[in-house]
This record gives C-alpha cells, sequence and structure tokens, in this order.
C-alpha cells in the first residue's frame, strides 16, 4: 500500500466511490432525481452569470473532465441560455492560463486556439446578443441550425478538422432518434481517451408520462440511444465511475470514454 498521502487520498475516494451503487445513499440521491425533476430545480444555477440549466453535481464533473482531458475544442449541441457555453469556455480560459504561466509567456485571451462550438436549431436573440457580450464570447463560436441536418453537421466537422484533442457534449432535441442521430454524426469526433457525454439519459428511469408536453420518454430518450449507438461501436465505453461519484446527475450511463 502506498504511504503517499495524495496517491492514499485518491484510493480512499475509489474505494467509497465503488461502494455506492449499493447504499441507502444511492436510494436517496435517485428519490431527490425524481422529486427535483417536475419543478425544474436545474433551472435555478447560472455561471458567470448565465444560466446553465444543470446540476451542480453535472457542473463539478465537466470541470473534472475538461481538466482531465484538456481539449483544443468543446462540441456542444444545445445552447438555450449559453451557460453552459460560458462554463466550458472559463474552464478553457484557466487552461490557456496554466500554460502559459508553465511557459512563461503572456497570456493573450483573443489569440487561444482553444474553443467552444455550439449548435442550436434556434439560438434566440435574446440569448446570442447575451453571450456575444459576454468577456468570455472570443473563445466561442456558434452555428444555428438542427444538429442532424447535413450541412450542420459538415460544418461542424471542417471546424474539428483543425483541432487535436475535441470533447463532445450532447444537449438538445432528447428523442432516441435525434441523439442516435447526433451520435453518428459527433461522436466520432471525440479524441482517444476524451469523452462524449450525453445529457438526460435520466429520463429513461423517470416515471413514463413524467415529461407530458415533450416528444421523448421512457424507451425514446437519449440513453435508449447511447445503448443502441454502443452495440456497434466498441470505441466508447461508458465510465460509471463518474456517474457513481456523482449519484444525483441526468447523464447517468451518459459519460462515453473514447477508449481507442
Amino acid at each position: 500500500m502506498s504511504t503517499n498521502p495524495i496517491e492514499v487520498f485518491s484510493q480512499e475516494c475509489g474505494e467509497r466511490i465503488a461502494s455506492y451503487p449499493s447504499s441507502e445513499l444511492a436510494s436517496a440521491a435517485a428519490l431527490f432525481m425524481a422529486a427535483s425533476t417536475v419543478p425544474k430545480y436545474s433551472y435555478n444555477f447560472s455561471w458567470l452569470g448565465r444560466p446553465i440549466i444543470q446540476y451542480p453535481q453535472d457542473i463539478i464533473a465537466m470541470q473534472e473532465i475538461i481538466w482531465l482531458v484538456q481539449p483544443d475544442l468543446i462540441i456542444e449541441a444545445g445552447i438555450a441560455h449559453g451557460g453552459s457555453l460560458i462554463m466550458s469556455a472559463s474552464i478553457l480560459a484557466l487552461l490557456d492560463m496554466s500554460d502559459a504561466i508553465e511557459s512563461g509567456e503572456k497570456l493573450d485571451p483573443k489569440l487561444s486556439h482553444r474553443k467552444v462550438l455550439g449548435i442550436d436549431i434556434d439560438i434566440r436573440a435574446h440569448n446570442r446578443e447575451a453571450i456575444e457580450a459576454h468577456p468570455m464570447a472570443s473563445r466561442i463560436q456558434m452555428i444555428q441550425g438542427s444538429s442532424i441536418e447535413l450541412e450542420i453537421i459538415e460544418q461542424v466537422r471542417a471546424v474539428a478538422a483543425n483541432y487535436k484533442r475535441v470533447l463532445v457534449c450532447l444537449d438538445s432535441n432528447h428523442t432516441h432518434a435525434h441523439v442516435l442521430a447526433e451520435l453518428e454524426a459527433y461522436a466520432p469526433l471525440t479524441s482517444e481517451g476524451s469523452y462524449c457525454v450525453v445529457f438526460d439519459t435520466i429520463i429513461d428511469d423517470m416515471p413514463e408520462g413524467t415529461y407530458p408536453d415533450r416528444p421523448w420518454d421512457k424507451g425514446n430518450n437519449p440513453k435508449t440511444a447511447v445503448w443502441e449507438y454502443l452495440k456497434s461501436h466498441s470505441e466508447f465505453e461508458i465510465d460509471k465511475s463518474i456517474q457513481n461519484k456523482l449519484l444525483i446527475t441526468v447523464a447517468p450511463d451518459g459519460f462515453l470514454r473514447r477508449v481507442r
């Protein structure tokens, strides 16, 4: 057993996380997820002034993933109010700052190669204006259109071709067919060792009829799309350690790590 205190702490964390799925804590988390969905609990948070519409646990998970992967490009399908774009851009800014400190070079944010690319079928004018006015705007590019239209896919692929390490996040239309099409289009852009994160897989864990005003439901959602995609794409595996650690997450079985 290691005597290095950092390694010991990491090992203790791993042991705790491994014990959670069968614990009372996991049961309590499941009850919280069920109770908090309809009241739109996740709508109450912001990142650097923009609504992010995510559970705090998932925000922390994305921070950890971005810092681990250190991507040059983050592709996000789904923009809404732009909080997730701002969050991703701000972590990329911290990566740039870290690189500058290590190299001793002067940091010029406007010259950064790192970028967040957001896609949405309807970027509302007030959201676009707020995003473009934000201090993180120089790191953000937005494309309006359906994420599964060939023209939009080709635009995204053209941008991704200029980057070496790519992280993908899918959080737009949550029907099985739409998410599966997004996976086919964008998951291949994920770099080896990086992640394709599929949000709102939690829909399949909710009681049928939880989303009466939406086209998705139990049996027709991002999780069913993930399971279908993985049948023929062994280059990805579900990183269960992330959901086991979070317990409260909208992305169970949605943290897909590219292993080859």
